[in-house]
């Protein structure tokens, strides 16, 4: 017999405690970065193997076969990938062979993490100081002149190709502040163009996305019954429409923030700065195999936490937002 207290009806919302719902998404967050590296690191065992020694060439072949014998890689595929999770959890992404030989793969990323890091906190904070005000002045005043300006300020970072402005960023900008072409951490001067460089597409796409955001919330029908009330139009742009705006776009902060932490190929070396710009780049141009591991792993966790942090963000900001699913939905 149905029973109408047991199963909910059709349609109806289900809530999820917060609990819960985080670790689902945890769990299948764990799943897919264990899905994406263990492909790459199937992948990569179908590359040469001169990736596993800085100086193959001089090497015979009875020297090459003993050393891919020592590092395991003569063992089943399963076994190697049981070894590398075995050794991941415990803090290990082995050595490098080619890009820093001998060197852990952990002690090279904790160089190159804390500048990208310090560097992506000051873009993030200039690109939200700067695109959220572009995008509330571009939504509150619609089609005249500050939003026709911000829309031009927008094309324009999107439109030109980035290299282009990044170059006389740099050429006019060292000239204005006097300072060198090479990035020197312990002068705050240095750290001005590239900063403001990696905030400039940030700052193009919240200002371009809360001025849409802020415009469809402006012809909804409780912007029109707030205003046949009377209030004023700085109350309802504030209180009312801002507010709603910015609620689909915060869940994209926290991922283009850990984006940028990990850094700009072009930008970093441009300046010259030690981080973790073109890393992966330059380890895969290198076939240093294992580095390309070690940073595939860790750009994997950047997105996943990514996505977690702008999901929960957004409950936050807006407790209307369920964590739920719809009973008898598929």
């Amino acid at each position: 017999m149905f029973c109408g207290g047991c199963v909910p009806p059709l349609g109806k919302e289900v809530r999820i405690p917060m609990a819960s719902y985080l670790a689902r998404r945890i769990g299948h967050s764990i799943l897919t970065l264990f899905i994406i590296v263990t492909l790459v690191f199937c992948l990569l065992r179908l590359m040469p193997v001169e990736g596993y020694f800085a100086n193959y060439e001089k090497m015979t072949e009875t020297q090459i076969q003993a050393g891919l014998q020592s590092m395991g890689l003569l063992d089943p595929l399963p076994v190697q990938i049981v070894r590398f999770w075995r050794d991941a959890f415990h803090g290990d992404l082995g050595v490098s062979h080619i890009y820093r030989v001998n060197v852990p793969v952990v002690d090279i990323l904790k160089d190159k993490l804390p500048i990208s890091i310090q560097m992506g906190v000051l873009a993030m904070i200039v690109s939200l100081v700067l695109g959220i005000p572009l995008g509330s002045v571009m939504g509150r005043f619609k089609h005249r002149i500050p939003d026709q300006i911000g829309t031009a300020l927008v094309i324009l970072i999107q439109a030109v190709p980035s290299a282009v402005y990044y170059l006389y960023i740099q050429m006019y900008g060292t000239t204005a502040l006097n300072i060198g072409l090479l990035f020197q951490a312990d002068r705050w001067q240095y750290w001005v163009l590239p900063v403001f460089s990696m905030s400039l597409g940030n700052i193009a796409f919240y200002g371009m996305w809360l001025r849409r955001y802020m415009v469809d919330e402006s012809n909804k029908d409780y912007v029109l019954l707030a205003r046949a009330k009377g209030a004023s139009e700085n109350r309802i742009s504030l209180r009312h429409i801002f507010r709603n705006a910015m609620v689909p776009l915060v869940q994209y902060i926290p991922s283009a923030f850990l984006n940028t932490v990990v850094g700009s190929i072009y930008i970093e070396s441009l300046y010259s700065i030690p981080g973790m710009g073109g890393l992966l780049v330059t380890c895969v141009q290198r076939h240093d195999n294992t580095m390309v591991q070690g940073i595939v792993l860790l750009y994997a966790c950047v997105g996943i936490i990514g996505l977690i942090l702008g999901d929960l963000l957004m409950v936050l900001i807006d407790p209307r937002i369920s964590l739920g699913k719809k009973a008898g939905g598929r």
